[in-house]
């Protein structure tokens, strides 16, 4: 499967695709397949990209 979060760079929004009530969070960094997020409603978290293709948000 291809890697879809590698797109992903730092100020870029996105949601969890199992986590809806988490929120829109912003990507904090993205380096070797783990993506840094910090959700509005979960706070900070490392997404391992091998496992979870996050969605980019476009309209805020």
């Amino acid at each position: 499967m291809e890697d879809l979060n590698a797109i992903l760079s730092p100020g870029m929004l996105v949601r969890h695709p199992d986590q809806p009530d988490w929120g829109t969070g912003q990507v904090q960094s993205n380096i070797g397949g783990r993506v840094t997020v910090n959700f509005r409603d979960e706070g900070k978290v490392v997404i391992d990209s091998a496992r979870i293709a996050l969605i980019p948000v476009f309209d805020g």
